[in-house]
């Protein structure tokens, strides 16, 4: 069963939408336009069941089958960089400084690919929920529709998402059971010195020193605390300190961020952030303040609906082009928070030989949204069949 003749037929016109919406980002919660397109071509297909303002922006429509059935909920996230393109398109960003760089723009129209198919034929029971998501970039836009019960007030049982991934060929998928994506926290330390001349430091407590002492530390923390079978990452990321060659300021601060699969990895790593912290801090004769901001969770995969995503997708371009060992990435995505209330799979597919995702020159494959809306649209007809 490959691609969905009807979807392939739709080719230009997916491409069509994925160059506007390209054409047109926005960031965080602010997707206006991007939702008043979406919910345009959900008109245009016949779904009249749409729901606007979740997490702001977001869209949820929902598609009736034929007969009694479940409800599966699709995701696609609609949101882009705050970042300059620099792809000389002719279809490149018109808004400055922003810039759809992780292919949200291809997600949006695979689903809306997957959609204008599934209204057409609804040759499956019960209801599929889409979910047209803002703030994927950091805002956590999933959290906040969760939060808002999108999950309970549809009675969504399961839930599929798909992301792009450049270097894996077009046409070919990729997931894997368990932990697919790294959760990510991020963390502020305040260093309060003493602050004077550069000429008599013995007169002051140089918090620079100290900030420069703890992050040699917090560096160590994986490599010495971690068991090197299991994964986790600290890297410090920003420092900040000082106005002038000659003072020694009063305050530093360094930042960074946590990332790890397991709970119990991360928590081993925030105790010993605190620890070297506090002791690093005592002594350079500073003191030190944490502030810690938890992220997004790991995105784990419930393995009975990763190997079904397996199957499905294999259905479309054929076994050898399906792997269910794809490597988990250090990467983070808020899609984690929908997983944590229903079960469900998040896969990759091929974006082709692309620049990297979040690069300047990166570019979603217009030949890839075919292949992502066929298998959108072939799982919620392989989970509900009528």
């Amino acid at each position: 069963m490959p691609v969905i003749n009807s979807i392939a037929n739709s080719f230009d016109e997916m491409a069509e939408w994925r160059q506007h919406i390209h054409s047109n980002p926005e960031l965080g919660f602010e997707c206006h336009e991007t939702a008043k397109f979406v919910v345009e071509r959900l008109k245009e297909f016949g779904i009249d069941d749409i729901s606007e303002g979740w997490a702001k922006t977001g869209v949820v429509a929902v598609i009736k089958g034929k007969g009694e059935g479940g409800t599966i909920g699709l995701r696609a996230d609609m949101d882009a960089l705050p970042m300059p393109e620099m792809t000389g398109l002719e279809y490149a960003s018109t808004n400055e400084g922003k810039m759809h760089a992780c292919g949200h723009d291809g997600h949006t129209t695979m689903l809306l690919g997957a959609a204008k198919y599934l209204a057409e034929t609804r040759n499956f029971s019960g209801r599929v929920v889409l979910m047209f998501q803002p703030a994927e970039e950091g805002g956590g836009g999933a959290e906040v529709m969760c939060e808002e019960g999108v999950i309970e007030k549809y009675g969504i049982s399961q839930v599929f998402a798909i992301h792009n991934m450049p270097e894996l060929p077009v046409g070919e998928f990729q997931t894997r059971a368990g932990p697919v994506m790294a959760s990510v926290d991020d963390f502020e330390i305040e260093i309060f010195g003493k602050g004077g001349h550069a000429a008599r430091p013995h007169f002051s407590v140089d918090p620079i020193v100290a900030a420069t002492a703890m992050v040699q530390s917090l560096h160590t923390i994986v490599s010495r605390n971690i068991d090197p079978i299991e994964c986790g990452v600290i890297s410090v990321t920003q420092i900040h300190a000082g106005t002038a060659y000659n003072v020694i300021p009063e305050t530093a601060k360094i930042m960074g961020t946590i990332r790890s699969f397991e709970p119990a990895v991360k928590a081993v790593m925030q105790k010993r952030l605190v620890e070297v912290m506090e002791n690093i801090a005592a002594a350079y004769e500073t003191r030190a303040e944490l502030t810690y901001h938890d992220g997004y969770p790991a995105t784990v995969n419930n393995a009975e609906k990763a190997a079904f995503a397996v199957k499905v997708a294999a259905s479309i371009v054929g076994e050898d082009k399906v792997s269910d060992q794809a490597a988990r990435r250090m990467g983070a995505e808020d899609f984690s928070f929908m997983l944590n209330k229903v079960p469900g799979a998040y896969v990759f597919v091929g974006n082709g030989d692309s620049a990297a995702l979040h690069h300047q020159s990166y570019n979603f494959n217009d030949e890839a949204a075919p292949v992502g809306a066929s298998y959108l649209a072939r799982i919620v007809e392989a989970a509900q069949p009528v």
